[in-house]
């Protein structure tokens, strides 16, 4: 094979309520949001000549280096991306301002000789980008609101939950994603929305229909839905139907 796989960080963003609007328009909010998340990586330290840029029309993914802490794309690449989207927004007609929704996620990638990327991760970061929740919160929150963020489970686990600075697991709130064949548990993010109290009918996919202990059962202060497996283990399930297998 001429692909060589790599884990990678990565992140897609979509322009809300793009359509409609006139080529004109269109043009103008695809330079805003391409001219502020360039500034957003360069002011978080992150250098755009290593990361993957793919167009998505009336959006874009980007795939980081493999070097990358994935805990600097959420702080301060996220409070970067939505300080410039406030400013334009600030001062912007009606049909050229800009709202975006944000997804997250991390895993092995393949990449080729001649620039193709593959791999089931860029599947899963598409479903985020389309979850129904992410649009709801972000059509419901405050026109001062730019930005949604909805980050994977496995994302959450291994950067959000750890409070690393610049990053409040309480600013994050679990929700259900089901998107074609993709249903998994991720956590939304409304940069400078007032807290919200946790929803008792948010239980998420993970938690459905689990009612036996300690099967189902989770770690205190950690979203991860945690199994008691034979062999005196404990199997961690991260993302959509893979497990870790954690020996005692």
């Amino acid at each position: 094979m001429d692909e060589v796989s790599e884990y990678r960080a990565m992140l897609a963003v979509d322009i809300e309520r793009s359509g409609g609007r006139g080529d004109v328009a269109l043009l103008r909010i695809r330079e805003v949001l391409l001219s502020a998340l360039r500034e957003a990586l360069e002011e978080s330290g992150i250098d755009r000549g290593e990361c993957r840029f793919h167009d998505l029309g009336d959006g874009v993914r980007v795939i980081a280096p493999a070097s990358l802490s994935k805990a600097r794309l959420i702080h301060p690449l996220i409070h970067e991306l939505t300080i410039r989207l406030r400013a334009h927004n600030r001062t912007a007609a009606p049909s050229t301002r800009i709202r975006v929704r944000v997804a997250m996620h991390a895993g092995d990638l393949w990449f080729g000789r001649t620039g193709t990327v593959v791999g089931g991760p860029l599947e899963v970061l598409a479903r985020l980008l389309d979850a129904p929740a992410a649009r709801e919160a972000l059509a419901g929150a405050a026109d001062t609101i730019p930005l949604s963020l909805l980050v994977s489970q496995h994302y959450y686990d291994e950067t959000v939950r750890h409070s690393y600075p610049g990053m409040d697991p309480d600013t994050f709130r679990r929700v259900a994603v089901s998107v074609k064949e993709y249903e998994a548990d991720a956590w939304l993010h409304l940069p400078g929305a007032p807290l919200q109290p946790p929803d008792p009918t948010q239980g998420g996919v993970a938690s459905k229909g689990s009612t036996d202990s300690p099967a189902g059962e989770r770690t205190a202060g950690s979203s991860q839905m945690v199994n008691k497996v034979s062999g005196h283990g404990v199997a961690y399930a991260t993302q959509n139907g893979s497990q870790h297998i954690h020996h005692h």
